[in-house]
């Protein structure tokens, strides 16, 4: 086929599942440590003459015609291929990025280590002062990619721009999303403020108690993976029973997650496989895979529940909707309130007393203070984001703000050069507190139309099934008039959050 091909919608979203399902095996492939380097440049040249400018007018012409049915598709496919348009100028810098720092080593106490295993490291040292040594050692290394991180940002904003039309990041995001970032921003932060009391007291609480009494006031970031594996309980929340537990507790609201054949597991331990789990819908809903790489504690259980929700949502999709609404989506804030929810039972009394019994209440109120530490993270996150790509333009991308955000809203201390690296594409960490609010909202409706006993109820999963049906076409904000929210009513997460 010639460069010069301009395909019709149909034609264009039929080779785009196959570019999106090579990339997704490719990217899943150096994740989870089976490859040493990343080949993604090299997917992208076997598809030039898929995202070119040309086939861009030709999709949004298509899209200006279409009745009210087709639009939402054609807006999709066409967001998508202005996406492959950037991906091919710099899938090339990309890949030598990634590959520079999967090649990355660090050397702690006379050993060698990959940078993502040092990174995996933190979450099971148990000597306080190790942890902030390794934590130093981590950050240096990481730092040195910054450069490269930001001429990346700057050019794929200039890209992005360009093709979009609209030179404003922040406004540009808040079209793609259908909200306004801005108001997003002022609900959470008076849910931050709502709830800033009882996070205070959790957080000495749980800091003296998982940290001890060498700890700084104000700890590093260091400690964070360590915190959120609650490791001082590892004995309570051990490796060994995180795959049965979760297994079994999905069963229990109906679903057997080990006899869906589309879902893939990957739960093994591998050196360069990233300690941060991911579910990876190469091709829903007939391949998803789910992967987690477990080192014991809480972090576990809640990841697994987590990428679990993801998972069962992906291979959950209706089979005859279009490809567009099996696979892309204007953000990810819907399908993680299917994430969030599963994790949610995590957080429930019952279910500690139910596998752990000793100490359940107080082992779930361990995992509220996880919670609302995430949240209040992640708030901050949203705010130094908002900050960073509104004077992007003037400062050519700064840490400023980013580690006294972090430090106001968790307590703990950041370190500045770790902004680039603590930023995920497309304001994810938006989509991130969208579902926060949705899944405390779902989680209310589903104790009122279930019951209070809904975290093992056979009709949580049936009303579930009902939702993942339908792809990824509706938004967030459609599932909460759904189940009888405003979209912006954060009374149940901040019941969730003070207890």
């Amino acid at each position: 086929m010639s460069v010069a091909t301009v395909r019709t919608p149909a034609e264009f979203e039929s080779e785009l599942q196959r570019y999106l399902y090579e990339r997704s095996e490719e990217g899943r492939a150096v994740r989870v440590g089976e490859k040493e380097t990343s080949e993604q440049a090299a997917i992208v040249a076997r598809y030039a003459d898929l995202f070119t400018h040309r086939q861009l007018d030709a999709l949004r012409k298509a899209e200006s015609a279409a009745g009210a049915d087709d639009a939402e598709r054609l807006y999709r496919l066409r967001k998508t291929c202005e996406s492959g348009i950037i991906s091919a100028e710099l899938a090339e810098r990309e890949d030598e990025l990634e590959n520079r720092i999967l090649a990355a080593r660090v050397t702690f106490k006379g050993e060698e280590l990959p940078l993502r295993s040092a990174q995996a490291r933190l979450a099971v040292l148990s000597d306080y002062a190790d942890r902030e040594e390794l934590g130093c050692i981590h950050t240096d290394a990481s730092a040195e990619f910054n450069p490269e991180r930001l001429d990346l940002l700057r050019a794929s904003e200039e890209l992005d721009a360009d093709l979009s039309g609209e030179p404003d990041p922040v406004a540009r995001s808040d079209e793609e999303k259908g909200i306004s970032l801005r108001e997003l921003e002022q609900v959470l932060l008076v849910a931050s403020d709502e709830s800033a009391v009882a996070f205070a007291a959790l957080r000495e609480r749980w800091f003296d108690r998982l940290l001890g009494p060498e700890r700084e006031e104000i700890p590093s970031s260091a400690h964070t993976a360590y915190i959120r594996r609650l490791s001082p309980l590892d004995d309570v929340y051990t490796k060994e029973r995180a795959v049965p537990v979760c297994l079994e507790t999905i069963a229990s609201i109906g679903f057997e997650l080990q006899a869906w054949p589309n879902i893939r597991l990957d739960l093994d331990d591998r050196p360069q496989k990233s300690p941060r789990a991911c579910v990876i819908a190469s091709d829903p809903p007939k391949i998803v895979h789910l992967i987690t790489r477990a080192q014991g504690g809480i972090h576990d259980y809640q990841a697994l529940m987590h990428e679990a929700g993801h998972a069962l949502h992906y291979a959950g999709i209706d089979p005859r909707l279009p490809y567009t609404f099996r696979r892309l989506s204007r953000d990810h804030a819907l399908t993680e309130i299917y994430s969030y929810i599963f994790e949610a039972i995590t957080n429930e009394p019952g279910w500690h007393a139910q596998h752990f019994r000793d100490e359940a209440a107080e082992n779930a109120e361990a995992t509220r203070f996880l919670e609302a530490l995430l949240f209040r993270r992640y708030v901050g996150k949203l705010r130094h984001e908002l900050a960073f790509w509104s004077r992007f333009h003037d400062d050519g991308g700064t840490p400023d703000g980013y580690a006294e955000l972090q430090r106001e809203m968790t307590g703990l201390r950041y370190d500045p050069r770790n902004y680039l690296a603590d930023m995920d594409a497309g304001f994810y960490s938006a989509d991130y507190l969208r579902a926060w609010i949705r899944s405390a909202q779902l989680k209310r409706y589903l104790a009122a139309e279930v019951g209070e006993d809904w975290w093992r109820n056979r009709q949580t999963g049936d009303l579930l099934r009902s939702l993942f049906a339908e792809g990824t076409r509706p938004a967030s904000e459609e599932i909460a008039a759904r189940i009888g929210f405003d979209p912006y009513d954060t009374a149940p997460l901040v019941a969730e959050l003070v207890g």
